[in-house]
């Protein structure tokens, strides 16, 4: 637990909008006090593991405070900002209540509202105890294993650059980002190192409204439920991004789960990485989830016997259970999950030059799969100083390659196991960064797990490898597309996902019942080319159908009745254009065919006729 204890003169507070579902219920959300002592609390994850610890001794502080002070009153104040290792919010609405519960009776007592974004003033007196903080840990806590990486990450000295297109390498401070906002916002995250999320980004409302994905509250925070909309837009990028790897020669292969914590080779690595691991125990033995599919593919090399005639050779996996333990301020929506989809290949090369042609290749590939998905995108670039120094063209290459200035992160040490890596990077509604595609160039993880392969005179040596996910987390994906929606919206354009992700890609109104008939044959013929439909056939006015179609950003909508049969021609509105148009049938289904032919295609998720749909979201 982290709290700040100010000596006020007055606070005034008052919740303005509720940050959480669950935020507390409140009738007017108006306080005040005099002469308080105001405890700005934060409760964390390790507090969880002995609440009523750290509600004694808090209790135990604020006495002690207030005697010391000289204060008339408490004001217990929950502030999430205090820490980036947040606990649940039932686990910090207990904890706040029972601290409050166990002072009110002593001293005049009051408890801002829990789950809230509020408006406050406050007047600290200004005496040598009127501004103190601490940090209470619960009795017998198990501090949280963090890995040699994750430590070194922590005390990691960066230099920040921008690269230009004219191969510039300028200091972040004297960049002009003024053609460049973007950009800046993705520099002034990267550099900032806060990773919490202060307030809910607008895709979470998107992702539920939508029938996409949820958060389950039967699980550990983190890992989602997905609903048959969602689920069809992740199989979807899940089957692109695999179809591209395998046409770039990436075998496919499944490897397990979990892992021996104690396998010599695989728990250093773990030193290695940066990421926090979920842990069982299976008997006498401990285990890990894995956070990315290296391990399996590691030991599945080792065991490989390569010849330098097989070389790149590259490995893959569409590992649709990865897990990390991140820190419960990080989770929110599908930016951050502790349980994600991750597309995962690993290239065997033999020296650092055949490892930058790779590396280029598959930078080409990750820039196309941006460009499918019609997302912006920042560069981030990660160096080894002294890589740098050597390979300075090569990063010349890349940004130019891109057509945009990217930030350049430059380290003096090596405190991970690569000497390299980017990012393509999307910069949502709230300023926050999320990476998607990277590559990364691993000079140590082949000697560690001794894999070899056989040289052109017979002697083993060690390759170098690639880690590559061409498209990141495809969780995130979803994420980076539904916060694209919204930042359109808020610039004057029609929210809408890709065609080929719209779970519905045409739908058909019948002007009444007369018409479902006509309606079901032409959905049907629609249907046979591939193409997603349903209609609705409720008995509802047509404006109703039509607003809702509209609020679910259907691509197109078809209105049918005796005018279109005679005819032939249908009256079509299509979201991207905002036009409404007359087209023959066969227009129509050319045009969207035209969209969507070089994706994945998968059939309608859910019932054809709306009527026959329940809902995943009341």
């Amino acid at each position: 637990m982290r709290i700040l204890l100010i000596h006020s003169d007055f606070i005034k507070f008052e919740a303005k909008k509720k940050a959480i579902q669950n935020a507390d219920e409140i009738k007017e959300g108006i306080g005040n006090a005099e002469n308080a002592l105001v405890v700005f609390v934060a409760v964390e994850k390790i507090d969880e593991q002995n609440p009523d610890s750290v509600i004694k001794k808090l209790a135990e502080d604020v006495r002690d405070t207030i005697k010391k002070v000289g204060a008339e009153s408490v004001v217990i104040y929950p502030y999430a900002h205090l820490s980036s290792s947040l606990g649940s919010p039932e686990s910090a609405r207990r904890i706040l209540n029972s601290v409050y519960d166990d002072l009110k009776s002593e001293f005049k007592t009051l408890k801002a509202p829990f789950g809230w974004y509020k408006s406050f003033e406050i007047k600290c007196k200004g005496h040598p105890l009127s501004e103190l903080s601490r940090t209470i840990l619960p009795e017998d806590a198990e501090k949280e294993k963090e890995s040699v990486a994750l430590k070194a990450e922590k005390r990691l000295k960066s230099e920040w650059f921008v690269l230009d297109l004219d191969g510039k390498l300028i200091p972040v401070n004297g960049f002009n980002f003024d053609n460049y906002q973007n950009l800046k916002k993705f520099v002034d995250y990267e550099i900032s190192k806060v990773r919490a999320v202060e307030k809910e980004p607008p895709h979470v409302k998107f992702m539920k409204t939508h029938e996409i994905a949820d958060y389950e509250p039967g699980s550990d925070p983190g890992n989602m439920r997905w609903y048959p909309k969602g689920s069809l837009i992740k199989r979807l990028l899940e089957e692109h991004v695999s179809s591209i790897v395998v046409k770039n020669g990436g075998m496919q292969v499944e490897t397990p789960i979990m892992y021996d914590l104690n396998h010599p080779q695989l728990s250093k690595y773990l030193n290695r990485f940066p990421a926090r691991q979920y842990t069982l125990k299976s008997g006498d033995k401990e285990y890990f989830l894995r956070f990315a599919a290296c391990f399996g593919q590691y030991l599945m090399s080792h065991d490989m016997t390569i010849s330098y005639k097989n070389l790149p050779l590259k490995l893959y996996e569409l590992s649709h259970y990865s897990f990390r333990h991140e820190q419960s301020g990080e989770l929110v929506g599908l930016r951050r999950l502790r349980a994600f989809t991750m597309p995962d290949m690993h290239t065997l090369v033999r020296d650092i030059e055949t490892a930058k042609e790779e590396f280029l290749e598959q930078y080409k590939l990750c820039m196309g799969w941006m460009n499918d998905l019609n997302l912006n995108y920042e560069i981030g670039i990660r160096f080894i100083k002294d890589f740098y120094e050597k390979n300075k063209e090569f990063a010349n290459e890349l940004v130019k390659l891109a057509g945009r200035p990217a930030l350049i992160e430059v380290w003096d040490e090596m405190p991970f196991y690569f000497v390299m890596k980017f990012e393509f990077n999307i910069v949502d509604a709230l300023d926050k960064a999320s990476a998607l595609s990277t590559v990364q160039i691993d000079i140590e993880n082949t000697e560690r797990f001794d894999i070899n392969y056989t040289d052109e005179n017979g002697e083993k040596k060690h390759p170098l490898m690639l880690h590559a996910s061409i498209s990141g987390s495809i969780d995130r994906n979803v994420y980076a597309l539904l916060e694209k929606a919204y930042l359109d919206q808020q610039n004057g354009k029609k929210a809408i996902l890709p065609l080929w992700l719209s779970p519905t890609q045409v739908r058909i109104i019948p002007l009444s019942g007369n018409f479902l008939s006509f309606a079901e044959d032409i959905a049907l013929k629609i249907e046979n080319e591939k193409i997603r439909v349903d209609i609705d056939d409720r008995n509802e006015s047509m404006g109703k159908k039509i607003m809702e179609s509209e609020k679910e950003w259907i691509p197109f909508i078809i209105v049918v009745g005796g005018k279109e049969k005679e005819s032939g021609l249908f009256s079509v509105r299509i979201r991207e254009t905002g036009k409404q148009e007359e087209m023959e049938l066969e227009k129509i289904i050319a045009d969207v065919k035209e969209k969507i032919s070089k994706f994945p295609f998968k059939p309608l998720p859910m019932p054809k006729l709306i009527s026959k749909r329940a809902r995943f979201v009341g």
